[in-house]
Formats: structure tokens, C-alpha cells, sequence
């Protein structure tokens, strides 16, 4: 497997927080407690967690049964026992999207392996954990997946509501919603892109009616990673809030001073010229509570202003008493927003070091102060590994046109034209390469010259010299567009190249599912691409795929 590395500055649309994370820069070490290269803190981190003996064994015990429950290995079962008998762990988590979700997912995964090693090999006893998202509500985000196909541009399949019993709820968290009989008609079609594969019967094993998103995913999960032991977590389990109930609590009673801090925290991040992820307001409470199957966010009322005691959960008007009566009672009906989960997350589990993508870096940004109230400690957030997989087709379409990613990054039309230009008549092309070298030549002496006579004309010349690059270069466009309408197979394969490796404009490892290049290429690319992994090295990865 080859592969280079492509720094994140180079991808598109990546945020400066994220950057300035990557570079661990003065204005971001406020937010973030430990650097982003793991092998610094590993061991230092390990003395600062705290974790209580009875809630490790309570956590052990509904891991194991959980993980019972869906086929676990060997191996993830001797990893329950290693956290029962004090490992720390190495934590990640995602939305439990249809057929295991984008290719990230499985990335996800391996990054947590490759930390719970490498903490391991340092002298820290660690595992690696999924937490599945099973109290997210917006099923549309979960509900569909792009495999890929013979025809170009990955096939997205979607599992609309007929796919789900009649009984599901709108705004339901989605580890709630299961499937009907109408999911077969849908695994089928998946496991025609897919081909005769391991993976293709795992698929339908896991997706049939009566499972829902999250047991589905986690079956999956279950199969592809048994080797690597990897422990899956669903928190919506009934024995997770009764011991969650503490920070269910304190959401409510101490909601003005969390409102406080976050909007501290969001002033900081704005000063410091980046964006929240999240929008708090004075209103904000961490919490929402289930009601009538629903995920009903609930908020302090009067704008979070007054004696700061009486809440909202949608138009239902709460004292914090009755509110807290409620969660003693029922906390299996209370789950965290965003910026309360990973402080659940991490009540729950004795957890060393989270990984996750960019947006999961702003999140913690903000998440920072939550942990410092409720934990007295911030968990330390690394980016997870991030790839593009290049396969055989598209490596031959980049090689025959002397094309790397980043030019495949800027687009279809400009991949379109950038060959278009690489196929000009040669004695053409060499034309347009002396014009360049002609224009710079000329102006730099020009430049020089006018410079001597008045310094006050050197703006101007190198204007005049822009202008000039952009003719020649606005001319190389129009016959390359020329040549593009000419050649049809020019255009066929810058397609093939984006379909493949940007496709609808989105990092592959965004919009492609992780199952297809597991079925194409067997579990022995897991393996691969474990081993590309090194978690001090934070470059996206370009890696041929054969």
C-alpha cells in the first residue's frame, strides 16, 4: 500500500481552528489541554484520570452484556475484562448511520485501536471504545449511504419511512426507531453493489426488521472488528442514565453558571477570530428530555434571566424541582445535548484521549469549560486518521495526466480543464510555456529598469505583469475548452476522477461507505490501513489501493 501525505492546510473547506490546532499555536491553548501529538502526555494523562471502582465495575458489567449481545469476539471481551480490571480508554464515537455510515467510521475505529496500542506499549493499560450515537434525532442524517458502483458517482441508498415501523416518532432518538420489513428490499439492493462478500452477509444479518440504526451499526461494527477488539458502547441502555443521573442533575441545578462559562468560552473563541460550533444562548440548558417519543429540548425560561429556577420543555412550563423529581425518577428519558456528551461520555468511561474529526476539535473548543465544571478535568481530543483511497482506475487517470489530489480537490470543472490543457497539441503547449516564461522574463526586467528610475512605478509594473499572466493564462483556459469539446474522453475521465476521489464536491471518506472498500478488498485492507496509521502524524493520507 503507498501512500503520501497532503497537509490539511491543502484540503478544502478545513477551518482555521482546526489548522491552529494541528500547529498547537498560543491561540489555542487555552481551549485544548494537551498538544495534539500523543506520545508527548500519554503517560503524564494517565495519572489525572479518576475513575471510581464501583462505576468501572457497573460499566464493565453493561458493556459485557451489550457487546454479548451483538456477536462480540474473543478479543472484545478480553478487552471488557481489561477495562473491569483498570485499563483506561482510548475513546472514539459517530452517528450510526445506514450500513456502518461514510468510510470515516471505519477510520474512526482503527484510530482508536492504534491509540489504545500505543498507550498500551507506553506503559498505560488501554482499550479501544466506539460510543454509538443512538440518542441522535435527525434520522435523516443516518438514514441513507453511497456504495460504490460501476457507473461513475457512488449509489446512494436511503431507508425512507417505509422502511421503519409505522409507530416511529418524529424527532425520536434514532437508536429508538427500528426497522420493518421494507429494509430487505433495501440490504438486497446493497448487496448486489456489494458482490458475493463477507461483508454482504454481515449486512444482512444485522439490518432485518425489528433491529433499529443503532443495533444494525453495531452488529456490523461487531463483525468487521472482531480482531481488533474493539469495545462498542450504546448509552441510551437504561443502566447508563441511572449512572449518568448525577450530571442529569447538575445540568439543571447548576444551568446558570454552565450558561455562564459557554458563553465566556464563546466570546473567547470569537475574539481569538474563529466560530462556535454551537450556539448558546442564555436560555441554553445541556439537556433534552424524551417526551411522547420525541427529543424535546429543554430550556430555562424568561431568557435565562430572574431567579434562573423555572425551565421549559417545549411549551410545558417546569419548576427545577419537578424537573429533578423527574430525572431521579425516569432518567432514561433525559439525554445531553452536544456539548454535555462527551462529559457523559466520560463520567462513564476512564477515559484517557478521545479522536475525532475536525468538527468534533471545534466542539471540544467549546466543550472544554462543561468538563472543567462537571469533571474537574478535560479530556484530550486528537484528530482521527483521514484518508482518500486511491484505486487502480483512478490512479491510472491521475498517472496518465501527471494529476495529484490537490488538483482533483479544486473541482470537476477545473479537473476537466487542467487535462483538457495536458492534452493540447504539444507544439501548443510548449507555445503557452514560453509565453509564461516570455512575460515573466520581460516584466522582471522592465521592473528592475522602471524601479531605478522611479521606485513609485514598481506597484504599477507588477500589476501590468499580472495582467499579462492572467491574458495568457485566460487564453490557455479557452483552448482547453476548445480541446475539452473535442475529446470526449477527456471528460470521461476527469468524471471518473471526481466521482472516485471528491465525490459531489465532499472528501471521499465523507460520502462513500467504509462496507464497499471492505467488500472489495477484504478485512486485509483494515489491516493496511492500520498500519498506515501513526497517530503523531496528522497530514490527510493519499493511499493507492490495489
Amino acid at each position: 500500500m503507498k501512500g503520501q501525505c497532503l497537509p490539511f492546510a491543502q484540503i478544502p473547506h478545513s477551518t482555521r481552528l482546526f489548522l491552529d490546532y494541528l500547529a498547537y499555536t498560543s491561540s489555542v491553548r487555552g481551549m485544548y489541554p494537551r498538544s495534539p501529538v500523543f506520545s508527548e502526555w500519554v503517560k503524564d494523562e494517565a495519572q489525572r484520570v479518576v475513575y471510581d471502582a464501583a462505576r468501572r465495575g457497573a460499566v464493565s458489567g453493561i458493556l459485557e452484556r451489550q457487546n454479548r449481545g451483538w456477536g462480540a469476539s474473543a478479543k472484545t471481551l478480553a478487552n471488557i475484562e481489561r477495562l473491569r480490571r483498570g485499563a483506561l480508554a482510548a475513546v472514539t464515537g459517530q452517528q450510526v448511520g445506514l450500513f456502518g455510515g461514510p468510510l470515516f467510521s471505519i477510520f474512526k475505529a482503527l484510530t482508536a485501536v492504534k491509540l489504545a496500542e500505543q498507550a498500551t506499549a507506553a506503559g498505560v493499560e488501554c482499550v479501544p471504545v466506539f460510543w454509538l450515537a443512538t440518542e441522535d434525532h435527525d434520522l435523516a442524517e443516518v438514514n441513507h449511504v453511497a456504495l460504490l458502483s460501476e457507473r461513475g458517482l457512488p449509489e446512494r441508498l436511503a431507508v425512507g419511512n417505509r422502511a421503519f415501523e409505522s409507530n416511529a416518532v418524529g424527532d425520536a432518538p434514532v437508536g429508538t426507531v427500528k426497522f420493518g420489513a421494507d429494509i430487505q428490499a433495501v440490504v438486497e439492493r446493497a448487496a448486489a453493489l456489494l458482490g458475493d462478500s463477507e461483508v454482504a452477509t454481515w449486512l444482512r444479518e444485522a439490518y432485518r426488521p425489528g433491529e433499529n440504526l443503532g443495533s444494525a451499526f453495531a452488529r456490523l461494527f461487531a463483525g468487521l472488528f472482531a480482531d481488533w477488539g474493539v469495545i462498542l458502547l450504546d448509552p441510551a441502555d437504561k443502566e447508563f442514565h441511572d449512572l449518568a443521573k448525577p450530571l442529569f442533575r447538575a445540568a439543571i441545578e447548576r444551568a446558570p453558571e454552565l450558561d455562564e462559562a459557554l458563553l465566556g468560552r464563546g466570546k473567547a473563541i470569537e475574539a481569538a477570530g474563529y466560530h462556535q460550533q454551537v450556539k448558546v444562548t442564555s436560555a441554553s440548558t445541556l439537556l433534552f428530555e424524551v417526551k411522547n417519543g420525541a427529543r424535546t429540548v429543554v430550556r430555562r425560561r424568561n431568557g435565562g434571566h430572574g431567579n434562573g429556577g423555572d425551565f421549559a420543555v417545549g411549551e410545558e412550563k417546569n419548576s427545577r424541582e419537578e424537573l429533578l423529581g423527574r430525572i431521579d425518577a425516569a432518567p432514561e428519558k433525559f439525554n445531553p445535548n452536544v456539548l454535555l456528551r462527551p462529559v457523559v461520555q466520560d463520567y462513564l468511561l476512564p477515559t484517557l484521549v478521545y479522536t475525532g474529526g475536525a468538527a468534533e476539535v471545534a466542539y471540544f473548543a467549546q466543550a472544554g469549560v462543561v468538563y472543567e465544571k462537571l469533571l474537574g478535568r478535560v479530556t484530550p481530543i486528537l484528530p482521527r486518521f483521514s484518508a482518500t483511497l486511491v484505486e487502480a482506475k483512478a490512479e491510472r487517470i491521475l498517472k496518465r495526466y501527471q494529476l495529484g489530489l490537490p488538483e482533483v480537490l479544486l473541482g470537476p470543472e477545473k479537473v476537466r480543464e487542467t487535462i483538457a490543457a495536458r492534452c493540447l497539441p504539444p507544439d501548443l503547449q510548449v507555445r503557452f510555456s514560453e509565453a509564461y516564461a516570455s512575460a515573466e522574463q520581460s516584466m522582471s526586467a522592465l521592473r528592475e529598469s522602471i524601479g531605478k528610475l522611479d521606485s513609485t512605478l514598481i506597484e504599477a509594473a507588477d500589476r501590468a505583469r499580472m495582467r499579462m499572466w492572467h491574458q495568457v493564462n485566460r487564453l490557455q483556459g479557452r483552448a482547453s475548452r476548445a480541446e475539452l469539446l473535442r475529446n470526449e474522453a477527456i471528460t470521461r475521465h476527469a468524471d471518473a476522477l471526481s466521482h472516485a476521489l471528491f465525490p459531489h464536491k465532499a472528501l471521499q471518506e465523507r460520502e462513500v461507505a467504509g462496507v464497499s472498500f471492505v467488500a472489495r478488498y477484504g478485512r486485509e485492507l483494515l489491516a493496511r490501513l492500520y498500519e498506515t496509521i501513526n497517530p503523531d502524524c496528522h497530514d490527510h493520507q493519499v493511499i493507492e489501493v490495489q
